[in-house]
């Protein structure tokens, strides 16, 4: 007799106990007892993407008369009630379980079958959920059209308006110059709208990456069953399923063009990782650009002034500090991260199965997940609200001796670097020394060394 709370279920390998509210069965259960390994779970999107598979795969078997029209109509509107984000408790499993996934497999399998069974009897989850699939060819097509959606629902449109953020604020900021640095040294003049034009070419650029990658992504394993030869699955099941996600999803997903390689391995998820890493490098880059460039207000740069959002300190009153900036400099670093463990996951295609594929998917998620935060609290909670400080760019803009840059095609290097060292030792304006030490009249010089003709490129005349 099974204690209060509980009741009694079985598998292959004997009889247990599961809560009497859970709507998963033995396997579920197994795994729970198995893998008390963390508190992380599979991501609710990678769980919704595993419940379309299990909706088209019924379609199909249906289709094709290999399981009752009522079975497979209770399978979809099960599914469609795990789609929705319906029962989100009930997919307990660790992430940290059997690398194939099966435990994540069967628990979808156990809570459709459960679900089901309420509309029409004798749903199995081995013989009619998982009918013409296997878990070494349904996570890695989860894997896929997880990210897939992911990609097109949140992180492209995120990655788009951020870059079209910069790109505003860039013709806000058209004309005004400020001093260029390099090695964090002064360097020749540079206008803000310039500046601002690299930050976004480098996440249009981003956006690039990953769509390059989407071709590959749109591949799906589903039909390689155990081992990519399609065992106990009908020929046209691979395309049938395609076709099924293609339509709930809106995305042109194809099946894997080998399906050996898409259950032996996980390299177009190494390879999107790779690119989001990239553009995790671009936010970094862009979130340390605007910490420096907010960095004071009186002992720092002061070009700039964040949006006040928060105190900076329990100790300090009135301090304030870069806080989007360094929180998305923070999500730059866990993306980075990501990337190593789907990197070192990635190298554990043993044979015909890649055995790190919970691992695989929770890492890409969360970072897909993470960067379109970022973009979105980068484009609405700094980029769109800061402020100029014009006082502070011009002050040492009109006395930077590296404005002597563009004499030095005409009366030459050396004595370019002579005017310039003058300048700074005396503390003296770069134009006074220039009309002593060459011949060019004070005329001349004023377009010469005029802050924003540099930045027109070319040589000056």
């Amino acid at each position: 007799m099974s204690k209060p709370g509980y009741r009694e279920v079985s598998d292959s390998m004997g009889r247990l106990e599961v809560p009497s509210d859970a709507l998963y069965a033995a396997q579920t259960q197994r795994a729970l007892n198995n893998f008390p390994m963390s508190s992380l779970t599979m991501p609710p999107r990678f769980i919704q993407a595993t419940a379309m598979i299990k909706r088209a795969a019924a379609e199909v078997n249906a289709e094709l008369g290999l399981i009752k029209p009522d079975i497979a109509a209770a399978i979809t509107a099960a599914a469609d009630e795990i789609i929705a984000g319906k029962h989100s408790e009930q997919f307990p499993v660790d992430l940290f379980q059997t690398g194939s996934g099966t435990s994540t497999n069967m628990n979808l399998n156990e809570v459709l079958a459960t679900l089901a069974n309420r509309h029409v009897e004798g749903v199995s989850p081995n013989d009619h959920v998982n009918m013409g699939q296997s878990s070494n060819d349904v996570i890695p097509t989860a894997i896929h059209l997880s990210a897939a959606i992911a990609l097109e629902e949140q992180l492209l449109p995120a990655l788009n308006h951020l870059a079209l953020s910069i790109e505003s604020k860039g013709i806000e900021l058209d004309g005004i110059c400020k001093t260029g640095r390099t090695h964090l040294m002064d360097a020749m003049p540079i206008r803000l709208d310039q500046e601002l034009s690299g930050w976004a070419t480098q996440i249009h650029k981003g956006v690039e990456r990953i769509e390059s990658s989407l071709p590959r992504l749109h591949q799906l394993a589903q039909g390689g069953t155990a081992v990519g030869t399609g065992i106990n699955t009908p020929l046209d099941f691979p395309q049938r399923i395609a076709d099924k996600l293609s339509h709930y999803t809106g995305l042109p997903l194809t099946p894997s063009s080998s399906l050996f390689e898409s259950l032996s391995c996980q390299d177009t998820a190494v390879e999107l990782s790779g690119q989001l890493k990239v553009i995790a490098v671009s936010i970094m880059k862009i979130s340390n650009d605007l910490r420096w460039m907010n960095s004071g207000p009186l002992a720092g740069l002061a070009e700039i002034e964040l949006p006040p959002l928060q105190p900076g300190s329990s100790i300090m009153p009135g301090k304030v500090n870069p806080v989007i900036p360094e929180a998305t400099a923070m999500i730059a670093a866990q993306v980075i991260g990501n990337d190593t463990t789907i990197t070192v996951a990635g190298q554990s295609g043993n044979f015909q199965l890649n055995t790190m594929l919970p691992v695989i998917a929770y890492n890409l998620l969360q970072s897909i997940e993470l960067l379109t935060s970022a973009a979105q609290q980068l484009a609405d909670k700094a980029i769109k609200g800061f402020k100029i400080r014009e006082e502070n760019l011009q002050h040492p803009l009109i006395r930077n001796p590296i404005l002597v840059t563009t004499l030095a095609p005409i009366i030459g290097y050396l004595k370019a670097a002579e005017i310039a060292k003058m300048a700074y030792e005396k503390g003296r304006p770069l134009i006074d020394i220039a009309v002593e030490e060459t011949q060019l009249s004070r005329h001349e010089l004023a377009s010469l060394l005029n802050p924003i003709n540099s930045t027109l490129g070319g040589i000056q005349k």
